[in-house]
């Protein structure tokens, strides 16, 4: 196995179990003796030591300012059951929560909940990694070569740990780094069940449905973001339910429909379903015809959010509740200062069209915007049009969207609740 020896004192942090080694640490590489290049292949198992020669850990080597994550400390070689010991550990923290079956021989997904997080990368000590379950498939991202190249042990662990899933899809073309050297297909099936194996189509998903919180959603993971569907708004979409009674709604940046569904069923007086994509407006009404064949109260339009907030405030629109859940606005730290300005206009924007008393509910799912920066941007905006706010709550990820406390990096999921006099 090839080597990878750091520079003197810079092996603090994996001592302090966060599981990055960035380009700048690295001192010497001792390439394996039947490596064929002048350096480690991306996504090759290394071992990594001190400068004085101390056992760190072994990990996926990767080009760019993050060149090994760390998948084991302490040790120079995986174990031999290294993976199906990560997925059964990260399965027993999703039974623990109440998302997964608790009873290891009940296959039955429940009713009310068959869609979760399986892996969440550093949180559960599997970086480069992402495993959403939506009944019985389970849909695997790859974030670093390394585990594209280990993608059919991870499938075959899942299989054998996760009772309910019986498909598994490999969608990484979006996610894997560009530039890398891929070998073997981004996307498509590496398990198929013979309902799925059935379908004349293969690339449709249209017949599977998964359940969150007893509403029903058409998870596209073969078209569709990320993996098909935003889990990670699960509580916060609840909480929506909770406020909705009566209420005008607006919930921009819909996607699929998830906070308006919830709303609905709320008990909402309107709601507006607003989405740059037409494809995702017309899973907002597949959606709701499902869980709300009678409703005539939810409108969906295929609109630009700025333009269309502009409009409805030339208009007079006004609401009771509005959602914003924008995309990332900042996806590395080069771009923050534009997306703080970003966040700031789409805020004002919506704090001027919130009735008094009314709520506002605002996300920023950019890793690389905190806490504090978001906070100002909203409160920022909230200045800018003279309307005084509350918070009520302050929002995050769920658990099945776990933060390694050595790797604070996995916060990245940020919400606010405000009322608006």
């Amino acid at each position: 196995m090839t080597t990878i020896f750091l520079k003197p004192h810079k092996e603090e942090s994996l001592k302090r179990f966060h599981p990055w080694v960035f380009s700048g640490a690295i001192g010497r590489v001792l390439l394996d003796t039947t490596h064929k290049g002048d350096a480690p292949e991306e996504g090759e198992l290394v071992a990594v030591y001190s400068a004085a020669n101390e056992v760190l850990g072994v990990g996926h080597w990767q080009v760019g300012s993050i060149a090994v994550r760390i998948l084991a400390f302490g040790v120079e070689q995986l174990p031999k059951d290294f993976w199906r010991e990560r997925i059964r550990a990260a399965y027993r923290v999703r039974q623990t929560l109440g998302l997964a079956d608790v009873q290891r021989d009940n296959v039955q997904s429940t009713k009310e909940n068959n869609t979760f997080r399986l892996i969440h990368g550093e949180g559960d000590f599997l970086p480069g990694l992402i495993v959403d379950v939506y009944a019985e498939t389970a849909v695997i991202q790859a974030h670093s070569v390394g585990m594209h190249v280990c993608r059919k042990e991870i499938a075959e662990a899942i299989l054998a740990e996760v009772p309910q899933v019986q498909n598994i899809y490999y969608k990484s073309d979006d996610t894997l780094p560009f530039k890398a050297p891929i070998e073997g297909e981004k996307t498509g099936w590496l398990v198929e069940s013979q309902k799925t194996a059935s379908l004349k189509d293969k690339s449709r998903s249209d017949e599977f449905w998964s359940v969150e919180n007893g509403l029903q959603f058409r998870i596209d993971w073969l078209r569709g973001q990320k993996t098909g569907f935003f889990i990670d708004q699960r509580e916060n979409r609840a909480l929506v339910e909770r406020y909705a009674n009566g209420k005008d709604v607006l919930n921009m940046f819909c996607y699929t429909g998830g906070f308006s569904l919830y709303a609905l069923r709320g008990g909402a007086k309107t709601v507006d379903s607003v989405d740059v994509s037409q494809k995702a407006i017309d899973l907002v009404n597949v959606n709701v015809a499902k869980n709300f064949p009678a409703a005539t109260n939810h409108t969906a339009v295929a609109a630009d959010a700025f333009e269309y907030l502009s409009a409805q405030k030339a208009q007079g629109r006004t609401y009771d509740l509005i959602i914003l859940d924008p995309p990332a606005f900042a996806k590395h730290r080069d771009a923050v200062k534009n997306a703080l300005r970003g966040y700031q206009r789409i805020n004002a924007k919506a704090i001027e069209m919130i009735r008094p008393g009314g709520i506002l509910f605002t996300f920023s799912c950019s890793q690389a915007v905190d806490k504090e920066a978001f906070r100002l941007a909203v409160f920022s905006a909230a200045a800018q049009v003279g309307r005084k706010v509350r918070i009520l709550h302050q929002l995050h990820q769920p658990q099945d969207h776990p933060i390694n406390i050595y790797h604070p990096e996995g916060e990245y999921l940020k919400g606010l609740v405000l009322f608006v006099e």
